[in-house]
């Protein structure tokens, strides 16, 4: 009876559809081979930089943002989870990424809030959900901390930014996000999937720094990198 219980909650993985995919769907060696962001990196924005020094361009124009950590690197086979995740209604997927980046941040200050990257009403009508919220829903349980999704709103309905050149993502985000809560002296954790130039953060955290916060920092699913 209790082999057969055990045998009936038994997960499959979700990349390879082994039968040992542990608490979150993930089995050891698929986990292990996942394209995690290891290598020393930009601390502000986390590009690649030698011994893990402020990279020049965010010394000679820094973000809004202070402080980037970034889970995994934008690749095969994080590609497919993210699009699958918020594109194709893959819900599932929040715990497992949830889980991963709280255990990543776990030993970091607790920041005052956690405000997920907001999507524009239009977008969220038409998504169904926010696949950032969802996420940021497990960090905030997983680690005690505050979670606040209503005080910062995108004002303006924009391209997606995936959909538009590099160059053409910074002027696309411009006056995008308001926020309506004073955060005077906080410490702020942004949480967005996938980081690409930074223009959706960087406008959400200048709005941000413009409510008062003395401090914001982005974690991220995915940071993508040069090729």
């Amino acid at each position: 009876m209790c082999s057969f219980f055990n045998q009936a909650l038994t997960q499959e993985c979700l990349l390879c559809t082994s039968d040992d995919g542990g608490d979150l769907g993930l089995c050891a060696p698929c986990q292990q081979d996942l394209p995690w962001h290891k290598v020393p990196s930009c601390p502000q924005c986390a590009l690649p930089s030698s011994q893990g020094l402020l990279c020049g361009h965010c010394l000679t124009s820094p973000p809004a943002f202070d402080h980037t950590h970034a889970l995994l690197r934008y690749d095969f086979p994080l590609d497919a989870m993210l699009q699958g995740y918020k594109y194709r209604d893959m819900l599932h997927m929040a715990r497992v990424f949830g889980h991963l980046l709280a255990e990543s941040v776990s030993a970091r200050p607790r920041p005052d809030r956690l405000i997920p990257m907001p999507l524009h009403p239009l977008r969220l009508r038409e998504r169904g959900y926010n696949q950032s919220l969802e996420v940021a829903r497990i960090i905030s349980k997983a680690l005690a901390i505050p979670l606040d999704y209503t005080s910062c709103e995108r004002i303006k309905f924009t391209p997606p930014q995936a959909s538009l050149p590099l160059k053409a993502r910074a002027s696309n985000m411009k006056g995008a996000f308001a926020c309506h809560a004073a955060m005077t002296g906080e410490r702020v954790v942004l949480l967005d999937d996938v980081m690409t130039t930074g223009a959706s953060l960087q406008a959400l955290a200048k709005a941000i720094k413009k409510a008062g916060a003395a401090e914001v920092e982005c974690w991220v699913i995915a940071r993508t990198l040069p090729r």
